[in-house]
């Protein structure tokens, strides 16, 4: 959430920013302006109430004392008709700050000054391309026939247990994919990232805080009579461990990893690209997650950037990164990477990471704080990323690394989790 402060003081500065979303917020802006200064005023009036409730209070027992009980009495009768004002003022302030809060809630974050104004995928900025496309003896299969073929992930037998989107891994296809957790969650560790298994369920409270609440597009999964909320990321649990927290000094640099299935409904997805692993209701992933002061930010979430480029290199994959336009760019984020890897067989690009800056966007929403040296609090900074997110990359894994023989390698880097170097 942008602090009412900033919009305050930077008026215009918010309204240009949030066009490079292809937003123009100008109404809402100044609705919420108009109603933070009747809350002011509210406020103000209402404090002025609370000084004269106690002076009169003061002047009570002083008439009691001196045997004024008339007077007593009738300064009295002015505090009932001064409460009955300051409950209506209570109500209206309440009403007010509810009311900026949900106008609040509808502004996305400001994008960064690096991010260009831009309408879809298509204006995004492709920062840099490493490798090349794998040249094949014939015609590659996809992994969903790959998959079939080598009995490693069934999709029917998913969508009979629960529905389309949600596979079954098997066999060698199942170790895969808990070796390249594993394998995820080591690097991540010698990063300096804390491991955590967080709930895979949080509270309204918490959606909020990160901010997948309100959720405008309906993409959560929501248990209703608990109400309660299945997680989209590892992003939510982790950064809410820092929620209403106030860190002692601003020496702070917190790295937090964990590995969590991820749940999203995926609402309005259907067509060719949603096939196989490429978009699932259900999937695995390691997020990684970072509390910066704001002095650190920038440098963040370049070695994020640069940890996330290692675990691909690693996989001897052929990828891309994007920095993201502004009308690319998610809801909270400040700017985004995207990580991409060509797929041999289905030749297209396929996203695997998102790694962000959300500068104050979240730590407000948290009231996530921290002293400065002068013992001032001064909100934090996060970012987040995936690293990796595995239906996509597992994928990539066995359509790029198919053999003329029809065998499918394992890359070195995983065969010490996988305990096998070949499927077929």
């Amino acid at each position: 959430m942008l602090e009412i402060q900033r919009i305050r003081t930077e008026k215009e500065a918010v309204i240009e920013g949030l066009k490079k979303r292809n937003i123009d917020a100008t109404a809402t802006v100044e609705e919420i302006l108009k109603k933070d200064q009747e809350w002011r005023e509210s406020k103000s009036e209402l404090e002025s109430i609370a000084a004269e409730l106690n002076q009169i209070a003061k002047e009570i027992g002083d008439l009691f004392k001196q045997g004024k009980q008339a007077e007593a009495n009738a300064a009295k009768e002015r505090t009932t008709s001064l409460k009955g004002k300051e409950a209506q003022l209570k109500e209206v302030v309440s009403g007010l700050e509810n009311e900026i809060q949900q106008l609040m809630y509808t502004l996305p974050n400001v994008p960064n000054e690096q991010v260009k104004a831009g309408k879809n995928e298509l204006d995004n900025e492709i920062v840099d391309e490493v490798g090349s496309k794998h040249i094949f003896d014939g015609e590659p299969l996809p992994h969903w026939e790959l998959t079939k073929k080598y009995d490693l992930i069934d999709f029917e037998l998913g969508v009979k247990i629960t529905g389309a989107g949600f596979p079954v891994y098997k066999g060698k296809g199942a170790k895969l994919q808990r070796a390249l957790i594993q394998f995820f969650l080591d690097e991540a560790e010698k990063a300096g990232y804390e491991e955590f298994i967080p709930p895979h369920v949080v509270n309204e409270a918490s959606g909020i805080g990160t901010g997948q609440l309100p959720d405008k597009e309906g993409q959560m999964y929501h248990c209703t009579v608990d109400d309660l909320y299945l997680i989209p990321t590892a992003e939510v649990p982790l950064t809410n461990i820092y929620r209403d927290v106030i860190l002692p000094d601003e020496n702070f640099s917190i790295k937090m990893t964990g590995y969590t299935p991820c749940f999203r409904r995926e609402a309005g997805s259907y067509g060719k690209d949603v096939r196989g692993l490429n978009r699932l209701h259900q999937f695995d992933k390691v997020e990684i997650v970072r509390i910066e002061h704001p002095d650190n930010t920038a440098k963040a979430l370049d070695e994020m950037v640069e940890h996330v480029r290692g675990l691909l290199a690693k996989l001897g994959l052929h990828y891309r990164i994007l920095r993201l336009c502004g009308g690319d760019t998610g809801f909270a984020s400040a700017m985004t990477y995207d990580f991409e890897v060509f797929s041999a067989a289905q030749e297209k690009w396929l996203e695997v990471s998102s790694v962000s800056r959300f500068d104050t966007f979240q730590a407000n929403r948290l009231k996530l704080r921290f002293k400065t040296a002068d013992k001032k609090t001064q909100l934090a900074h996060t970012l987040n990323g995936s690293a990796l997110a595995l239906p996509r990359i597992v994928a990539a894994l066995l359509e790029n690394y198919q053999n003329a023989d029809g065998s499918i390698t394992i890359p070195e880097v995983l065969v010490p989790y996988t305990k096998f170097d070949k499927i077929g």
